[in-house]
């Protein structure tokens, strides 16, 4: 990666209150939020083009867009308490209010955060976000958000930061997609969150943790590479073709392609592979899944390991569709469990693709029901943090999802031109999925590797000969 450049200019930083008072409880944290204590604060954001109007407008239209926003997410205007009489850590939703963070790079241009296909992530994205390197345990005296405008020589990056325990990506880009509607004017939200806690998610346990708050398990500084590799829906058909035994001529319409419109990364074969709690065995292994196998073998190769290495596939999976009684699907909080799966380097790259495939769809669809609950009685027994890292080396972690409607964020000056992340929980192995920025079933890889990995990565045929514009 390049050296860190100079950060932006910073104009102005004020607080923003939700427009009504909250009448809302507090919220208890969740099984699938205390994990994230650890983490740090979740980092995503939009570039655009220079909107059509002077810039004392757009501040002005963003921060009364935030503000009854936050009206409709009180828990983002909170802050995090420990009830010391019962070691259990809630959500108050006392409308302390959020930081609102406006801020200037002149020489910085949108080409320059775009970046081209065949480079590194500009390091200049990290001068975006407020809140670098926060953990979210942080939230018990920090705002559980930020929002930062930063204005380009042509053009502007409108960049969210918050507290990974309190929410995950389906929540965040609901957050995010009802900032978007107020500010184009919409005069009610369309998409409702729900701040429900009667799940088994909600547990008596107690996490225990140590004085001033838990760390991070990896270093944020260690030396890594960062890339965008472009997948084109035509591409991501080819390898699920290959995956599924199919001819890559036999497209069956829309059938293979991933449809970023569906609401808040709820898979599409949902109803295929869960059925009154029973898993289908013929459910086809879907466009992701077969993707996920395609960079499991590409990395496992330019990692050199030896060939009876463990190596471990982890993917972030919602939860809200999977318990019975489900979830709603706009339940706000975190509802995700990582569900790993292992095998040897040289079973990786002995095997073909479709095995490689057929072992992560067959984890996938494991994890129905009982799993999730079977997940969260063993967490109940040893409460602990998540530990992010490629602690042996070998491991590789999925996060976020090409489902959520990262694209779907027009502020009344048009769609964003890419979406990019922060500095946050980045090291060796972490993948994100974004939805690529043309549409159409295409995906964006933020992979995250060391060095002489990604340099592997780039040399593999297998791999790059699916990536768009090589």
């Amino acid at each position: 990666m390049d050296s860190q450049p100079a950060l932006p200019l910073l104009l102005s930083k004020s607080s923003i209150f939700p427009d009504k008072d909250s009448t809302l409880d507090d919220l208890k944290l969740s099984v699938s939020d205390l994990p994230m204590l650890s983490c740090h604060y979740i980092q995503k954001g939009c570039l655009f083009k220079t909107p059509p109007f002077p810039t004392p407008h757009l501040i002005s239209l963003l921060k009364q867009s935030l503000s009854q926003t936050l009206t409709h997410f009180p828990p983002l205007a909170g802050r995090l308490i420990t009830d010391h009489s019962n070691g259990y850590i809630y959500i108050t939703c006392n409308d302390a209010g959020v930081d609102f963070i406006h801020a200037k790079w002149s020489n910085m241009h949108v080409t320059d955060l775009q970046g081209s296909i065949d480079e590194d992530v500009s390091e200049a994205i990290k001068g975006c976000f407020a809140f670098d390197q926060t953990v979210s345990y942080e939230g018990h005296f920090k705002p559980i958000l930020a929002v930062q405008v930063t204005e380009l020589a042509d053009g502007v990056f409108l960049g969210c930061t918050v507290n990974h325990a309190v929410m995950d990506g389906t929540s965040f880009w609901n957050f995010f997609n009802t900032l978007a509607e107020f500010s184009r004017g919409a005069k009610m939200i369309s998409r409702t969150p729900d701040f429900s806690r009667d799940s088994v998610l909600i547990s008596a346990a107690v996490l225990k943790l140590p004085a001033g708050g838990p760390k991070v398990t990896f270093s944020g500084y260690a030396p890594v590479r960062e890339r965008i590799f472009r997948f084109s829906r035509e591409s991501i058909l080819k390898v699920k073709a290959i995956v599924n035994n199919k001819n890559t001529n036999n497209k069956r319409g829309d059938d293979g392609a991933i449809d970023i419109t569906e609401l808040m990364g709820k898979h599409r074969n949902d109803s295929l592979i869960f059925r009154q709690g029973n898993l289908n065995p013929t459910a086809e292994i879907s466009s992701f899944q077969s993707l996920c196998a395609l960079l499991w073998r590409g990395i496992t190769r330019a990692r050199k390991l030896p060939a009876g290495k463990t190596t471990t596939f982890r993917m972030a999976v919602n939860c809200r569709h999977r318990l019975e009684p489900k979830l709603e699907p706009l339940y706000f909080g975190n509802a995700i469990q990582s569900v790993p799966t292992y095998a040897s380097a040289w079973e990786v790259l002995a095997h073909d693709l479709r095995w490689c495939a057929e072992q992560l769809n067959k984890n996938l669809m494991a994890h129905g029901n009982a799993a999730v609950r079977k997940y969260v009685e063993d967490w109940e027994r040893d409460p602990r943090c998540f530990p992010l890292g490629n602690f042996d080396g070998a491991m590789i972690t999925m996060g976020s999802s090409p489902r959520f409607p990262m694209y779907e964020n027009d502020f009344g000056w048009g769609r964003p031109i890419v979406v990019r992340s922060g500095r946050a929980n980045k090291f060796d192995g972490k993948i994100s999925a974004f939805p690529g920025g043309e549409g159409s079933g295409s995906v964006d890889l933020e992979v995250i590797l060391a060095p002489e990995t990604m340099a592997g990565l780039e040399a593999d045929p297998e791999f790059m000969q699916y990536v768009s514009g090589y």
